[in-house]
């Protein structure tokens, strides 16, 4: 058996382990229970502000960034956080909850050896050579970068050598295994061809000098690259198909959509259409969004999809897509039927009506309060001047608020409330907000949220209403892997519907999720069986699991 790994607030042992409370509990990080998030950045150290160098030019690079990454990079059972700079250098900040059981981060970029170059755009998280400990690949306006966990805090720079050091403007990116041979691939989602000096003057409504649409200029082909196994990687773009249609590319999200068992790839388009690529399980994939209804909404419009997210909002077994669009168009809701054809519920859901007044970017499906319906965060701020903003001199008027979407069964439907003035001070924050990471970072049992604003301050959302209700919580392995991304977990319990859940890192807007399974129970007592459903066609199931508690999950050999 392998040595015990401590969370904050419990203890644990691996390969197949339940989690009980620990002798040290985690301290409290905020005054503020009676919000239910509160912002812990700077209390908590966790101080970074993004810097986009904006000119007067108003290039197009400027409203774009930044992402973050939720990555436990020291493999000490809490999750540390990278944040992406754009003008200037990306920051890693140590969690040190595990070590002192109080929440707090520790900025160690320089003693990490991690050196970004380019204009930061996002960042995706993946363990591409399986020796346990995770890597970083840096998307950019210039040159990619892939850096190399060494596993004793340091990292390298491995770009050239592994062939991953794509040129140009890229934005999201993901690790994911489409061959199913066990090594992770990497997807690279490519947006303009765009040069400051080629920089085009576009103008708003008034007649002032704004920002210009996607549509001033020409759209590239995305990146598909396979792992050679050897530390290095093959383009295989033009072979997997992946190469034959160009779009903006802004979000990405994998996911078995056909529930064939193979993992497929959501594209969201800026102001194109939206691309869906089926996994053909000989190394190619073919492009089925408009016949499957994603390419465009349901009155045949392409709109300016930038956050993805794939997850199952109706708890009916598939995963459903939810995507962010651009103020006037409100955002997107698709709903799978089981086999990758997709019916548009935006209307019907309250989302589209609920967010037309917003442009939305870092996103995800998660439980904020554990009530075994998914819910909706979304990251707000515009891309074109905000007039009001402009009239009152705004250095920088983009600025709006975030929103907050409470899932509820309704009439056979889901349907969403727009919860956020209940939901705590720093949703009332106008700033740009762009990438946001969503994950237990406090080891509590409910889902928290880092923001990383654009042209300000990142944002800690600590939950504090989430474990009051009854949770699981899963992290899956494979041998020395630190996770099997897109494994399903199942969760079956005989008094309450059955729950699915996916391991996935890839979503949001050029950010990295915490890659554990945290699956909310409402008030049920009941412990449920649990049956992880790994990528390559085998189960595990677990019986009678033991409620508000993490449970390491190995895959079989």
């Amino acid at each position: 058996m392998r040595a015990a790994v401590g969370f904050a607030g419990v203890v644990c042992l691996f390969v197949l382990h339940s989690c009980s409370p620990s002798e040290t509990p985690v301290k409290n990080v905020t005054s503020d229970r009676d919000q239910w998030f509160s912002d812990a950045a700077d209390r908590t150290g966790l101080r970074f502000t993004h810097a986009n160098g904006m000119s007067g030019a108003h290039s197009m690079t400027e409203i774009l960034g930044s992402g973050v990454a939720l990555v436990d990079y020291d493999n000490d059972g809490d999750l540390d956080v990278f944040l992406v700079q754009s003008h200037g250098r990306s920051r890693l900040f140590r969690n040190n909850l595990v070590e002192t059981g109080s929440l707090s981060f520790t900025d160690v970029t320089d003693a990490s050896g991690i050196v970004t170059t380019g204009y930061g755009m996002g960042v995706a998280t993946g363990d591409f050579d399986n020796d346990g400990f995770v890597d970083l690949y840096v998307t950019s306006f210039g040159s990619n970068q892939l850096f190399h966990n060494n596993g004793d805090g340091t990292f390298t720079d491995v770009s050239k050598h592994s062939g991953t050091d794509v040129a140009g403007w890229s934005v999201s990116a993901a690790f994911f295994d489409y061959d199913r041979d066990g090594w992770p691939d990497l997807f690279v989602g490519t947006y303009l061809r765009y040069s400051l000096d080629h920089n085009t003057e576009c103008f708003s409504p008034s007649g002032a000098v704004d920002y210009c649409t996607p549509n001033t200029y020409r759209a590239q082909p995305s990146r598909l690259f396979h792992n050679n196994r050897d530390g290095t990687f093959t383009d295989v773009t033009a072979r997997s198909g992946i190469g034959s249609e160009f779009g903006p590319a802004l979000g990405v999200s994998t996911a078995d959509f056909n529930g064939d068992g193979w993992t497929d790839l959501f594209v969201a388009n800026d102001s194109q259409p939206n691309q869906l690529w089926i996994n053909r399980h000989d190394g190619t994939f073919k492009n089925t969004a408009l016949a499957a209804g994603v390419a465009l909404t349901a009155e045949g419009k392409a709109e300016a999809s930038m956050g993805v997210d794939a997850g199952d909002a109706d708890n009916d077994g598939d995963d459903d897509l939810f995507i962010t669009e651009q103020n006037g168009e409100g955002h997107n809701l698709y709903i799978n039927d089981g086999k990758g054809a997709f019916e548009d519920q935006s209307a019907r859901s309250g989302l589209a009506a609920a967010s037309l007044a917003f442009t939305g970017f870092g996103t995800a499906w998660f439980d904020y309060d554990n009530d075994g319906w998914l819910d909706l965060l979304t990251v707000n701020g515009a891309v074109q001047t905000i007039q009001a903003l402009a009239q009152a001199h705004d250095p920088f008027p983009l600025h709006q608020t975030k929103q907050l979407y409470r899932g509820i069964e309704h009439g056979g439907h889901v349907r969403f409330e727009d919860v956020s003035p209940k939901a705590g001070r720093v949703f009332q924050l106008s700033e740009v907000g762009r990438g946001a990471a969503f994950g237990d970072i406090d080891n509590d049992g409910d889902t928290d949220v880092v923001i990383n604003n654009n042209n300000g301050p990142a944002r800690l959302l600590i939950n504090n209403v989430g474990n009051r209700k009854h949770w699981i919580g899963l992290h899956l392995t494979a041998n020395r892997s630190v996770g099997i991304l897109g494994a399903r977990v199942e969760v079956i319990r005989k008094n309450s519907p059955t729950l699915w859940r996916r391991s996935r890192v890839d979503g949001s807007y050029a950010s990295a999720n915490d890659p554990r399974v945290l699956v909310g129970l409402g008030d049920s007592t009941e412990t449920p069986t649990v049956r992880v459903h790994w990528t390559d066609g085998r189960t595990t199931e677990l019986r009678d699991v033991t409620l508000d508690r993490y449970i390491t999950v190995t895959e079989p050999r």
